[in-house]
């Protein structure tokens, strides 16, 4: 049997302890010093989520073109060159970028992300080539070709995916958005929508369609942020993918209001998804969130938040754990599941 000791992020903050494991199944938990040297120490967290990716873009960064720097140039359906760009690639150089990108994600300690997929049907076959024989889990957020409700596409969608994740109501005709969220609401599956990204929307019209989590929320109010509160709706920040276009999420404010947050590495055009990588940079813009919160928003905020399973380090549960240098947050070790 091996062990790893240190601290052990639970979900009531890190205690001190070591874990025992072999065949892939945790054997023993503990507190002191293990009875056999560990083959690591440090921070022991379970494995990540990245709660919002855009894998379908990865292979726009090997093109190294000069990207614009405004959301509704780059990303913004339907004309952004985002989607120019998807509709001019192969499927061969597609689903290639994605697995790069996924790959990346395992070796970072991601067991599951959740990705906003663009291009309909095909989009969803495109990340599901992309992932086979990788052993990382996903939670699929479909999208509509077209930015409006179509009944026999919603049904296809919501049939082969985990739900609809649109751009934002900005893009849409808030109508037809409607119908797409009370469909897929209707059919048990999550509804999550980009928010407040580039300007400030209207968060009565954002809370209508019941979402199930939002995405940025830069240009959020104190009002705006205390009636997401209120619904008990958790934000994902992305902040490396804001500051492309010169936006900044508001940490202090989300900290003030107690929200709930995750994190994600959104478009993987503009970086590699590495969701510690995006937690450091927080702690270079912010000094709001310590260690201990940070990593608890990528691993058990988006557990509950997605309804996945908690894997909370314990016996007879799956060696799905990372542990972590105290210092750099490099990992020491990555659990194989």
């Amino acid at each position: 049997m091996d062990y790893v000791s240190g601290e052990i992020l639970t979900d009531e903050g890190f205690k001190k302890g070591y874990i025992g494991f072999e065949k892939k199944r945790i054997v023993e938990t503990g507190k002191g010093i293990p009875q056999k040297k560990p083959i690591c120490s440090g921070l022991i967290v379970p494995t990540f989520i990245n709660a919002h990716t855009h894998i379908g873009d990865s292979f726009i960064r090997k093109k190294n073109i000069e990207l614009p720097r405004t959301v509704e140039e780059l990303v913004a359906p339907p004309n952004g060159l985002k989607h120019r760009l998807l509709k001019e690639a192969s499927e061969e150089e597609i689903i290639i970028g994605m697995r790069n990108s996924v790959e990346t994600m395992t070796k970072d300690g991601v067991s599951c992300f959740c990705d906003f997929r663009e291009n309909g049907i095909r989009g969803i076959n495109q990340i599901k080539k992309s992932m086979k024989n990788i052993h990382i889990s996903s939670l699929i957020l479909s999208r509509p070709e077209r930015l409006e409700y179509n009944r026999d596409e919603t049904k296809l969608l919501l049939e082969n995916s985990d739900g609809i994740g649109p751009s934002s109501i900005s893009d849409w005709d808030y109508a037809e958005l409607e119908k797409v969220a009370k469909h897929t609401k209707k059919e048990g599956k999550i509804f999550a929508i980009h928010a407040s990204e580039r300007i400030r929307e209207d968060i009565d019209q954002i809370l209508n369609l019941k979402p199930d989590f939002l995405v940025h929320m830069v240009f959020a109010t104190d009002d705006d942020l205390e009636r997401v509160k209120d619904d008990d709706i958790p934000i994902v920040v992305c902040p490396r993918s804001n500051m492309f276009y010169g936006l900044k999420p508001n940490i202090k404010l989300l900290k003030k209001h107690e929200v709930d947050v995750l994190v994600g590495t959104d478009n993987a055009m503009l970086n590699m998804p590495s969701i510690l990588d995006e937690i450091k940079y927080i702690k270079t813009i912010s000094k709001e969130f310590s260690t201990e919160e940070l990593l608890t928003m990528i691993t058990y905020a988006p557990r509950k938040a997605l309804n996945a399973d908690y894997n909370i380090p314990a016996p007879d549960f799956p060696t799905d754990f990372v542990v972590l240098d105290e210092k750099s947050l490099k990992p020491l070790y990555i659990s194989k599941y």
